[in-house]
């Protein structure tokens, strides 16, 4: 990354620790496959088992840790391998989730992208149903309130890829998450899960549930990561409460604005002018944001959450998204902000001529 840029999408990937990158140099060093049953890999095997252990004790789960290739494929192995009759969603779940569960129930929101707690259908039952909820929207930064959703007995999958390493894990039968979005490399992630016997097995790795050689130097570094990662959302409140203001005070509109949202990740519209035109813009000033997810902006297609919160579809087309990361400054959100309020006062003064 060129020192010049200023990196403000850290919820579509966030750079390796020092710490992770250090554990998996070291790894790569070394590395047997943890299925060979000679020394080498037996000792693999020791390594992987204690950062298992490790990364359970991190997070404080006390479940069971299956390692995968990220949440994405966490998420498909929790849907699709679920002992349950049918998966009940909401319509602001990551793409990764919606991909998985087409013709699925979905849940209605409010303006906020937050799910009732109470819900009722008479089209399915949660006591046979998997209630997949996600804790932290990758897109608003919105917290679900999942400790207050009422269950009826349903099995609650959360993919907290946004809030692992953030915040404490909800209380949840199955978790998705992902290295890269907490200071960990790409291409590694769990799904966690307090009862194997919620899944039906697909024989392999992973105790019969994750076919795979077990991609032990990238496990290593995500542990790393969990144990390295710092308390740094207060002062991430800090930034965005300041840029909150910036944007508002020059016109702009921010998205679920009243709602509990993670610190680091915001979003906001600028009336007038598209997404595209503004990250080209933004691009060309050094500053890297996105427009939603990263998993889809780059077709650059409506946002399916702000739909599904009631925004129409000229207004979510003016939304960009803006996340913070441990070493985003105030100096930072003063840049982006000065760029922000650039683009709207230039927009103003060409719709005045």
């Amino acid at each position: 990354m060129a020192a010049d840029r200023l990196y403000l999408d850290h919820a579509a990937t966030t750079p390796m620790l020092p710490q992770a990158q250090a554990a998996m140099v070291a790894a790569l060093a070394s590395w047997a496959n943890p299925s060979s049953p000679h020394a080498d890999g037996r000792a693999a095997r020791a390594r992987l088992e204690d950062a298992r252990r490790r990364i359970a004790a991190a997070l404080g789960w006390t479940g069971h840790v299956l390692f995968t290739s990220g949440a994405s494929e966490a998420i498909a192995i929790a849907l699709t391998q679920a002992k349950a009759g049918q998966v009940v969603t909401s319509p602001v779940e990551h793409d990764a989730v919606l991909r998985v569960t087409k013709g699925a129930e979905r849940l209605a929101v409010d303006g906020d992208g937050l799910v009732s707690s109470r819900h009722r259908s008479e089209g399915w039952d949660l006591p046979s149903s998997v209630l997949a909820i996600q804790h932290v929207n990758n897109e608003t930064g919105v917290i679900q309130p999942l400790d207050l959703i009422e269950r009826d007995g349903a099995i609650l999958f959360a993919d907290c890829a946004q809030s692992a390493g953030k915040l404490p894990l909800p209380d949840a039968d199955m978790i998705a998450i992902s290295a890269h979005k907490f200071g960990g490399p790409p291409g590694i992630g769990a799904l966690l899960i307090r009862d194997l016997a919620l899944i039906e097995p697909s024989g392999g790795q992973e105790q019969g549930y994750r076919a795979g050689t077990e991609n032990l130097p990238a496990i290593l570094a995500m542990a790393a990561a969990l144990e390295a990662r710092g308390d740094w959302l207060e002062a991430a409140a800090a930034l965005r409460a300041r840029l909150d203001a910036g944007i508002e005070a020059a016109g702009g509109a921010i998205v679920a604005r009243d709602a509990p949202r993670l610190p680091a990740i915001a979003s906001y519209r600028m009336p007038g002018l598209s997404a595209r035109a503004q990250l080209i813009q933004f691009d060309l000033k050094g500053i890297s944001v996105s427009a939603g997810s990263a998993c889809s902006s780059g077709s650059l297609k409506t946002s399916h959450v702000l739909g599904a919160m009631g925004w129409d579809d000229v207004a979510a087309s003016e939304v960009v998204r803006v996340s913070f990361g441990p070493q985003t400054t105030e100096a930072d959100v003063d840049r982006f902000l000065d760029a922000w309020v650039g683009m709207a006062q230039k927009l103003s003064a060409q719709a005045r001529r």
